[in-house]
Parts: structure tokens; sequence; C-alpha cells
């Protein structure tokens, strides 16, 4: 008798570049290992509409099923090329979990929606299929994100020294893992979000590859100071953010338009890189080491200038690699482990992070 599980593991994060796909091996809850990934990027019309939605506009109930449901087809064809990559059968999958686009996040209205088509998942590719996520934890008072540090803490941990898992995803947000406690964290602030949005605008390029056009820039020390300033960066935890507080708009609000973009480029990579070592020093003064997943752990720029900063604190920095999980694989296979968590009925520790009344069993599933 096989003695592990197969699971799929589904994310699209704040960038909206796309979806990352994992098929993970786990006995019952227990990690095991990455056995393929698959990325299926959104096609720039998708992309242009999801934003759209981010504030309200005509007809957008309409618009969101009907995105909910271009959203499921998507996720089954990255479902489709994980099992390829993998030359497993769907038979073989126990589960999979979808995190779904979000698309507005509101924990103050105690709301956060991600838009997906689960039912239309689960009928595409013949999977029991587990989405909603957060929902339950928004239910019982939490603020519904972030969801992976019981993730993080399950195959990151060390018995010795606090580690600080730092995902550099459209927002940032950091996982405090120490010896012997519960793992919590928090989002810090914006990490690719502004910065894409600015490269997007100026430079008509998806991202700033490895830092080379804020490189060319310096740093504007009168916008650091007040987009420093804001009151989120101070805020005490438990909490989260996404685009409804850190768009495009909040950027301008700062900007005078004479600027070069190259400098408020170079500055939107320090302010990520500042808040990040801000939170991690405030909330875990202890931290020995900090490993990065994510899209922005490929920015040579933004890991120098972190790794300078945290070096300050004697605090190493690497990326989730050196941990065997690399760091594209990562916010995945969390959606794959909570999959698991939901089929073997698991409570998941998420309340340490977000503030819920106690751990829940997370999700809604679709069975095949």
């Amino acid at each position: 008798m096989q003695s592990f599980q197969y699971y799929i593991g589904l994310m699209s994060g704040t960038s909206m570049d796309g979806i990352d796909a994992v098929l993970a091996r786990m006995a019952g809850t227990q990690w095991l290992d990455v056995c393929a990934q698959a990325f299926i990027a959104y096609p720039e019309p998708l992309k242009q509409q999801l934003l759209a939605l981010q504030t309200p506009a005509h007809n957008e109930l309409a618009q969101a099923a009907v995105l909910a449901q271009e959203l499921a087809h998507l996720n089954a064809q990255a479902v489709s090329a994980v099992l390829s990559e993998a030359r497993i059968e769907t038979q073989a999958v126990t589960a999979l979990g979808c995190h779904g686009q979000t698309i507005r996040h509101a924990p103050k209205q105690h709301y956060s929606i991600q838009l997906m088509d689960w039912a239309l998942l689960a009928e595409l590719t013949g999977i029991t299929t587990i989405g909603d996520f957060r929902s339950r934890d928004l239910a019982a008072g939490g603020q519904g994100a972030p969801l992976v540090p019981a993730f993080h803490q399950a195959v990151f941990a060390s018995e010795k020294y606090c580690r600080v898992v730092l995902n550099l995803g459209g927002i940032a947000n950091i996982s405090v893992l120490q010896p012997q406690q519960p793992a919590f964290g928090f989002d810090t602030g914006p990490a690719n979000m502004l910065m894409d949005a600015w490269v997007q605008h100026n430079w008509q390029q998806e991202f700033d590859y490895h830092g080379t056009l804020a490189s060319k820039g310096q740093i504007i020390e009168p916008l650091l100071q007040a987009m420093l300033s804001h009151s989120y960066f101070s805020q005490p935890y438990p909490k989260s953010t996404g685009r409804d507080l850190f768009s495009f708009a909040w950027l301008n609000q700062y900007l005078t338009g004479q600027e070069n973009p190259a400098d408020v480029l170079r500055t939107l990579l320090e302010l990520t890189a500042q808040t990040v070592v801000n939170a991690i020093i405030n909330a875990a003064p202890a931290t020995h080491s900090v490993y990065v997943c994510g899209g922005g752990s490929q920015n040579r720029l933004l890991m120098q200038t972190m790794a300078q900063l945290l070096e300050k604190y004697r605090i190493t920095l690497h990326r989730t690699d050196t941990l065997q999980l690399p760091a594209q694989q990562v916010e995945a296979a969390a959606f794959a482990w909570l999959a698991a968590c939901w089929y073997q009925r698991q409570p998941v520790a998420t309340h340490h992070a977000t503030g819920a009344a106690g751990a829940r069993i997370l999700g809604c599933g679709y069975w095949a």
C-alpha cells in the first residue's frame, strides 16, 4: 500500500502574473516533497479585467462571475500541465487546493474575495477541489491572512534558531518561526506590487528584471520618508493588506510628476526593503536567519539591499531553496498542504497570525 498521497496546490498572488502549480507528496498532513511544478501566465486582457475589479464598476457582479469561470479553465490547464510534467494520472491525486485570485481584501469589514469557480474546476479536472480558505478564519474573527505561517512552521522550522520566512509577492509577508512556539506572521506592506505597476507604466515591461532599472536610479529621501510615515507600517499585528491600500493611486499622491522614473523605482525598492527589515526586527529581534520565497526573490538588487540592512543585526538572508523547497514553489505548496489538512479534517492554527478565535478547518470542498 502506498505510504503517501498526491496533492496539487494552485496559487495566484497579488502580482496577478499567473498561476503557480505544484504536485506534492504528503503522508496524511506530513509534508514530504514537491514532485513537479508548472506555471500558466495570465493573458494580458484577463489581467486587466481582474485589475479593474479592484474598484467598483458598472456590471461588476456579472463580470466577476464570467472571470471566475475563465480562471477555472486556466487553473485546469495548470493542473494538466503539472500532471503531465510528473507523468501522473488524475486518479492518483487525492485532492487539489486552489486559492483563487484575490480582488478585494477588507478584513476590517470582515471579508476577503478570492475569485474562482471551484465547482467548475472540480468538473474540469475530475479531482476533489478545495477552495475558499480565508472565509472560516474571517468568520472566527481573523484577518483571513496570512494563512501560510502554519505551513512554513511545518516545513521550515528549526529546533534551535528563530527563523523568518519572507514571501515577496505583490505584498510582502513574514512568518516568524520560533523554536517550540506557535508560528505567527503578518503582511509588512508592498513588495513587488508598486514596483511592477511603476515599471509597467513607465517602461511597458512586466517587471524590473533583477532590479536592473532600479539600479540606475537614486533614492529620493523625502519621498521615501513620506511613504514610510504611512500608519500601516507602525500598526500592530495581526494585520494584512493588499491592492485596496497600496495601489497606484496611493503612490501617485506622493509624487509631483517631476521625478526621474528610475529614482522613483529605486525608492520603491528601498521602501520594500526597509519595511520588511523593520517588521522583522520589531516582531522578532532574536531572528537568526531569513529565508525568502516568491517572485521578489529573483530581484538581485532587492535581495542585496535587504541583506545589507539585515547584516547590521547579524541576520543572514537566504532563499528557501537552501531548505529544499525552491522559492517559486512555496506558496503553491502551501495550498497543497492546506488541501491535505481539509481532507484529513485537521484544524490549521492560523489564528496566531490572523487573530482568529482559534484553529479551524479551512476551506470548502467539491468532491470529484
